[in-house]
């Protein structure tokens, strides 16, 4: 098992990224929340699980060996696999999932794409004594610009389609990716000092992170 890796991080994708340790790049699919704490070209460690399948081995990174224990353990209930594991985590951070689990939370589950009422049933029999309560708040990452995921070589018609991208990859629809990008943007474009106006700069432009985590928002609602 990679357990764990750090390196230079020299590609950022919507769900991925390129770590290069010891001349060699590696591909590491991570959450959104990952993704906000790497810089392009700036030294990373991220805590790894490596998923082998017959015909592919794919390595996954988190910021921390909790999110990491969190995935592995989802994939012990039944019909979850990496995937899933790692769109739960791409919706809720660790203390929501384990929180969602204790409490038999079934909407916040079911938030996640893939995951429907039956499924989150099955997630609470199966893991409500193995993820344990809540260990404390999690606290936000580094923002990731732009400029940082075009340097990493996205190519895509601006923020907002990368975001689309990010929000498609971890399982919502098209329709539901282009709903959430337009609320979100919206609720970004309210004034800074207003109720529900976010805490930047007037006029200024979201990053791909901050879009993202806006995004993540209107879908939880």
């Amino acid at each position: 098992m990679i357990a764990s890796l750090s390196g230079t991080v020299t590609v950022l994708g919507p769900l991925s990224a390129v770590v290069e340790v010891g001349g060699v790049g590696l591909l590491v699919q991570c959450t959104p929340a990952t993704l906000a704490r790497l810089r392009v070209g700036e030294p990373a460690s991220l805590a790894t699980t490596l998923v082998v399948r017959e015909t592919e081995l794919t390595l996954y990174g988190f910021a921390d060996t909790d999110a990491r224990d969190v995935f592995e353990i989802l994939q012990a209930a039944a019909g979850v696999g990496p995937k899933l594991a790692q769109a739960v985590l791409g919706v809720h951070d660790p203390d929501t999932v384990r929180r969602a689990v204790a409490e038999e939370d079934l909407a916040a589950l079911t938030k996640v794409p893939g995951i429907g009422r039956k499924g989150a049933q099955r997630i609470v029999l199966d893991l409500r004594d193995r993820l344990g309560p809540p260990r404390g708040a999690t606290m936000p990452g580094p923002r990731v610009t732009a400029a940082d995921l075009g340097a990493g070589g996205v190519e895509a018609g601006g923020v907002a389609d990368t975001v689309r991208e990010a929000l498609t990859g971890l399982g919502y629809s098209a329709r539901e990716a282009d709903d959430a990008v337009s609320r979100a943007l919206a609720v970004l474009a309210a004034p800074p000092d207003g109720p529900d106006g976010p805490d930047r700069p007037a006029g200024a432009a979201p990053d791909a992170a901050t879009l993202l985590r806006a995004c993540l928002a209107v879908l939880r609602r």
